[in-house]
């Protein structure tokens, strides 16, 4: 799928939930691609514990501001944070869905995610925003897990390297949770 003009992205939770992590590889995987990226982060009075939300923009023009109304995607780790977004989300747009912490929502074009079930049956549960990474790679096709996974792989470092089979784990399990709805 080629790239649109403009791709307004927000993640939001808890902070610990690596919602930032999630947003800088998304930023990082467009600039590696060639798009204009940008990644503008917003946390609550805490860092880990309080709110936690970044907003993304890939884009192949320049972007003249990293403030949107209306995102084309929502992807959401907890319930406070569903509540705050679900409003800021276009029509036409995706919203993801960490249904682990969030009962059923019903509104069209909302996707569940058990992030954090995925996690843990992993063995990790700090792998649950790459389970939702890896469904957002599934529903909006604008990026490969491998290219994301290099990615990940530069963000982590080699000190991590006992981290990126985990991680890649869970990027496949969160893509193949809507590859067969394709």
């Amino acid at each position: 799928m080629p790239m649109k003009k403009l791709e307004r992205i927000t993640v939001a939770g808890f902070g610990g939930q690596g919602v930032m992590m999630l947003g800088q590889i998304l930023a990082h995987a467009g600039n590696d691609k060639g798009y204009n990226a940008l990644w503008h982060p917003s946390y609550g009075p805490e860092t880990r514990g309080g709110t936690a939300n970044c907003s993304v923009i890939l884009s192949d023009a320049p972007i003249n501001s990293p403030v949107f109304s209306k995102a084309d995607t929502l992807i959401i780790m907890n319930r406070p944070s569903l509540e705050k977004f679900k409003n800021k989300l276009r029509e036409d747009g995706i919203l993801l869905y960490n249904s682990s912490l969030i009962d059923e929502f019903a509104q069209v074009n909302a996707h569940p995610v058990p992030a954090n079930d995925i996690a843990l049956k992993l063995g990790n549960p700090r792998v649950a925003n790459m389970a939702m990474l890896g469904a957002y790679l599934a529903l909006k096709s604008l990026f490969t897990v491998e290219e994301v996974f290099e990615v990940l792989k530069s963000f982590l470092g080699e000190g991590k390297k006992d981290l990126f089979d985990i991680n890649h784990r869970a990027l496949l399990a969160g893509k193949n949770l809507f590859e067969v709805e394709r």
